[in-house]
């Protein structure tokens, strides 16, 4: 059980940095395929909202997967 706990921890630490970079692709395309004007203003401010909010997130998927890989969670208490 421990040695899926670590190879979790990998996984947790490789999807923080992915989906940030996945989110800013789609950011970006999604931006640019807005029209011009107050379309484009919109859909920016709402792709800027929804990363300031997603990359904290992401940030603990990584700080979790460190401390998995770290064997912080080998020993839970039982009660």
């Amino acid at each position: 059980m421990n040695g899926l706990k670590k190879a979790l921890g990998l996984f947790w630490i490789a999807l923080g940095p992915a989906s940030i970079i996945f989110m800013f692709m789609q950011a970006f395309e999604k931006v640019g395929l807005a029209a011009e004007g107050v379309q484009r203003t919109n859909t920016a401010l709402q792709w800027g909202i929804i990363l300031f909010i997603f990359i904290p997130i992401s940030a603990g998927l990584v700080i979790f997967g460190w401390y998995a890989l770290k064997g912080e969670y080998d020993h839970l208490p039982e009660d």
